[in-house]
């Protein structure tokens, strides 16, 4: 499993951001990206600029996070 460090240190140079699906995103959505076989990168549309934050699979289940409602599988 990785930790923290090991998650900063992956490339996102190739990752493919999504918004979430359903509803309007009119304050802005929140993207996820698929950044290694148990890391995921959180972003916001509104801040591209701003760098996202990572995550292990476990830990966005956690917060109640699912990749499908971005139509992306675990």
């Amino acid at each position: 499993m990785l930790d923290g460090t090991d998650l900063y240190a992956l490339d996102l140079s190739g990752a493919s951001f999504v918004k979430a699906c359903g509803g309007p995103c009119t304050e802005g959505c929140v993207t996820l990206a698929r950044i290694g076989e148990d890391a995921w990168a959180l972003g916001d549309s509104k801040r591209p600029d701003a760098s996202p934050l990572r995550f292990t699979t476990e830990e966005l289940a956690v917060a109640g996070i699912d990749p499908a409602r971005f139509g992306l599988s675990v």
